[in-house]
């Protein structure tokens, strides 16, 4: 014995046990039969163990879906499309059970039916195609037998995902999405009135299963929780359900925080719970978001005791539907008389048992979601004929089931100017419209008014009517915990679900800007900041010394002053070049000098405002040239004045040779422009940002590096200290050429400057704390370093060129020699002495061919003079040093006598 048959012996002794008197049926002949399978009683029963089981809660619902296809199937006859083919049915009542439903679809199987001999009303035509069950725990046990002979089967509800795995279900279609869509379109809606904390209530069937494992997984990448999920037997049969009924009415009661529930379960459950929990006062006012499953059910409320208002919102996710007008006006034509309706066991009955108000009963329960679903499927079946016996010749009482699933998968038709085909997985994905339930008058409610809709494929939710279903719900919260402010985030707690948590918030540089933010989100550090609890971030204040700065308005007034005494200075010496004071100071060194102080002040100013790479590049080294040019003047200007009065005649002639001014200046220059060029060319100094602040972002010249920084400082503070050393050798020389010691001055406060200035600059910015001031610290040395070689090195110059005329002479110059030379407490210039002025007048005289000899011979005289004059008569041993002085006088170089005027 084959296995088929041995499965088919023992279902139908196992299904006349279980299933006596469920037999019904709706017959139509026609050239090709189309099966039918619809839950028109919605369960099964037995009053005692020994009794059989037996359908029982007609439902006017279902019956009318069944006449829905009778309609859409007289409708394509009618049309003509088929030609001479004409479609049959033959519709059987799953009674709502897996068992009865096997049972009664065995009927379209042919190896069953040509076995079933005492069955004289089987109609000779095969059943190639078959529509329903509604519900997906019937479709999958149907679909697994009708795969036995690949007869598909085409389902207007089952929307159970599983059903799309094709290596399973080979012959399995419907018209309707599955329910992984239903599940994201309810996640939406729950998004979009923000409520995250919902109870679930679902049966422990095919349909409820998958529904909720879908659910809960999009629900989890929303954050969204389930307070409770309540699981109810399949069936009514079970001995369990009153408990499991009690047990979720409990849950609903008791967690006042939901305040919507998700229900996936059936109309008959529904109709239980709802009459239960509305008895507690706690139960009432909720919002119900129900599955398509009973979405358009109004008759779950017994509107004899309680309204709408009692239960509180109801609203929810239906299949696409169509205008139902046609088949409204199909259902009054029909013939009221029982009789007239001997081939529809069910319509006959249920006309008997309603009499005068069964149309208007069917009318009432008919969903226009049925409607489109399964006119959609006769649709696909009749295109199916049209493709295999219109544009293809076939005899339709051969024609094979599966011949004709293949061409049904393929099938692409066109209802209401719109164009369906199965996808892969043998669906069509039409979409959901969102409905809310309605009180049309105190005992009648309508299910069929259209809120919303759900894009499958751009998985997007519109709402039409939004105002009215908000009206209804925007002040309804479902939360675990109160939603958490801009500023602020969730915080959850190990043990607990992630909806419910505390509020805390934002720390330092981070912030939210969203109600219930799961995170806070940085700042950029660099840019930006925030403080505690704050809902965006700020930017830094950009930082530099900026020129309205009152500190950098004074620096840059002693600059502007600085600069100003600079140019006065030089205007001076001009205007006085020929004077004793601007020749003894060497006048174009002192002029080159002034020039390169007027860069070192301009170099200052480079310090102040915004800085920039080229900025950066020339505050330092317009600062470095000019001031070692400074330096160098200045140390030209000791070592000739040193040359002058110091060396002895051997060491004076040697160094004489190797003196050359305006050869030592640019060397020194070489120096520091060597060192300034490999700075640049190797690591130039540029802008830098210091974003350490808390709320403040430095710009600042970064020199980039102190080793070079602290080379060119230190070239400069090389030839500084020189300058020192030789002016510290000088200091004794006569006070007309004694510069000595104010270059010895200006040095001492160039090196103690900056001396303090190392440290402080390598500590703040080693410490890379930094501050706007910063540059003003070098400001204020370079200008101290300014200063000190201005006032020291020309003050005085310019005080005796401006008051003191008397000694800008040439004869008060000539004075100060001899006093320095003979020893100015013992030598006078008076007294019968022949005055050293006038005898310097000879060598001051440019007719003079050789102004040394004429001065040697004015000494001479002079001694002669003081040997013989009997006022002063000294002591031998003094006049003998006082000779040694004026001879040492006399043997002055030649380059001493350009000091002279």
């Amino acid at each position: 014995m084959t296995p088929f048959l041995s499965f088919c012996l023992f279902f139908s002794v196992f299904s006349h046990f279980f299933c006596v008197g469920c037999k019904g049926e709706a017959r139509a002949p026609g050239d090709i039969i189309i099966g039918g399978l619809f839950p028109i009683h919605e369960s099964v029963h037995r009053e005692n163990e020994n009794e059989p089981w037996t359908c029982n809660r007609l439902s006017p619902a279902r019956l009318a879906q069944s006449l829905m296809m009778v309609y859409a199937v007289e409708e394509i006859n009618k049309s003509g499309v088929l030609g001479n083919i004409t479609l049959g049915y033959h519709i059987v009542d799953s009674c709502g059970d897996v068992t009865t439903a096997l049972k009664n679809s065995q009927s379209f199987m042919s190896r069953l039916r040509n076995t079933n001999k005492d069955d004289s009303k089987q109609s000779s035509s095969p059943v190639l195609a078959v529509i329903g069950d509604y519900y997906s725990e019937i479709s999958i046990a149907v679909t697994r037998q009708l795969n036995l002979e690949n007869i598909p089967e085409i389902s207007y509800g089952a929307t159970s995902g599983r059903l799309s795995d094709k290596t399973r279900f080979p012959s399995f279609m419907r018209t309707v999405p599955e329910d992984d869509h239903q599940a994201q379109a309810i996640i939406e809606i729950l998004k979009e009135h923000n409520w995250t904390w919902v109870g679930v209530v679902t049966t422990d069937g095919e349909y409820g299963r998958y529904a909720i494992e879908r659910l809960r997984q999009h629900a989890t990448k929303n954050n969204i929780c389930f307070a409770f999920t309540s699981i109810l037997p399949e069936f009514l049969v079970d001995n369990r359900i009153q408990d499991s009924i009690d047990s979720t009415v409990k849950s609903i009661t008791e967690n006042e925080k939901v305040q919507v529930i998700i229900s996936f379960a059936k109309v008959y459950h529904m109709m239980y719970i709802l009459d239960k929990v509305l008895r507690s006062r706690q139960g009432r006012g909720k919002v119900w978001l129900a599955s398509d499953n009973w979405s358009l059910s109004t008759n779950v409320l017994n509107t004899k005791v309680w309204k709408l208002t009692d239960v509180g919102t109801v609203f929810g996710i239906t299949l696409k539907s169509k205008n139902p007008a046609k088949f409204k006006q199909f259902l009054r034509s029909l013939d009221v008389n029982p009789k007239k309706h001997k081939n529809n066991s069910f319509l006959k009955d249920f006309l008997t048992d309603k009499k005068g108000e069964a149309i208007e009963s069917l009318i009432n329960m008919t969903y226009p979601y049925a409607v489109f679903s399964i006119e959609l499927a006769v649709k696909a079946i009749a295109h199916a004929v049209t493709d295999l016996c219109i544009n293809r010749k076939c005899d339709t009482s051969t024609l094979q089931p599966k011949e004709f699933r293949d061409a049904l998968r393929n099938a692409s038709f066109v209802m209401d100017n719109n164009t369906y085909s199965f996808d892969k997985n043998g669906d069509i994905n039409s979409g959901y419209d969102v409905i809310l339930w309605k009180e049309t008058s105190p005992s009648m409610l309508d299910s069929n008014y259209v809120v919303g809709h759900y894009d499958i494929k751009n998985q997007m939710l519109t709402f039409e009517k939004k105002e009215d279903l908000y009206s209804l719900t925007k002040s309804v919260s479902s939360k675990c915990s109160e939603s958490c402010i801009p500023g602020q985030r969730k915080k959850t707690f190990d043990g607990q679900p992630s909806c419910c948590y505390q509020c805390v918030s934002c720390p330092v540089n981070y912030f939210s800007n969203a109600i219930d933010a799961t995170d806070c989100q940085p700042c950029n550090n660099m840019t930006e900041y925030s403080k505690e609890g704050d809902t965006n971030c700020t930017k830094k204040e950009v930082v530099f010394l900026k020129w309205r700065n009152p500190f950098n308005i004074v620096i840059l007034v002693f600059t502007t002053l600085g600069a100003l005494l600079t140019l006065i200075v030089g205007i001076i010496f001009i205007a006085c070049w020929k004077t004793p004071v601007v020749r003894s100071s060497v006048g174009p060194i002192s002029i080159l000098l002034l020039f390169s102080l007027l860069s070192t002040f301009g170099s200052i100013i480079l310090f102040s405002g915004k800085p920039n790479d080229l900025k950066c590049k020339a505050q330092h080294v317009l600062f470095a040239l000019s001031f070692t040019l400074s330096v160098s003047c200045i140390l030209v200007k000791s070592f000739k004045i040193i040359l002058a009065f110091e060396f002895d005649p051997v060491t004076k002639s040697v160094l004489e040779k190797l003196y050359k001014p305006y050869l030592i200046i640019p060397t020194c220059m070489a120096g520091q422009v060597l060192i300034c060029a490999l700075w640049l060319a190797i690591i130039p100094p540029g802008q830098e940002w210091n974003n350490s602040g808390s709320t403040k972002r430095l710009h600042f010249c970064d020199t980039r590096s102190n080793h070079a920084f602290g080379v060119m400082l230190g070239y400069i503070g090389f030839l500084a200290l020189l300058c020192l050393g030789i002016a510290f050798k000088g200091r004794k020389l006569p006070q007309s050429y004694n510069e000595a010691k104010f270059i010895t001055f200006s040095m001492l406060i160039y090196s103690i400057a900056w001396i303090i200035f190392g440290p402080v600059y390598v500590k703040v910015t080693g410490e890379n704390t930094g501050s706007e001031f910063t540059p003003a610290v070098e400001m204020v040395v370079i200008l101290i370093s300014a200063y000190g070689i201005l006032f020291c090195q020309f003050l005085t110059k310019c005080y005796i060129i401006l008051f003191k005329r008397e000694v800008n002479t040439r004869n008060a110059f000539c004075q100060d020699v001899m006093n320095y030379s003979m020893g100015k407490d013992r030598v006078r210039c008076s007294d019968g002495i022949q005055n050293p002025a006038l005898a310097m007048e000879s060598l001051s005289n440019p007719e003079s061919s050789d102004p040394l000899t004429n001065w040697k011979l004015s000494v001479n005289s002079t001694l002669t003079t003081l040997a013989s004059s009997s006022a002063l008569n000294p002591p031998p041993t003094a006049l003998s040093s006082e000779k040694k002085q004026l001879q040492r006088y006399a043997s002055l170089p030649a380059s001493a006598t350009n000091y002279l005027p």
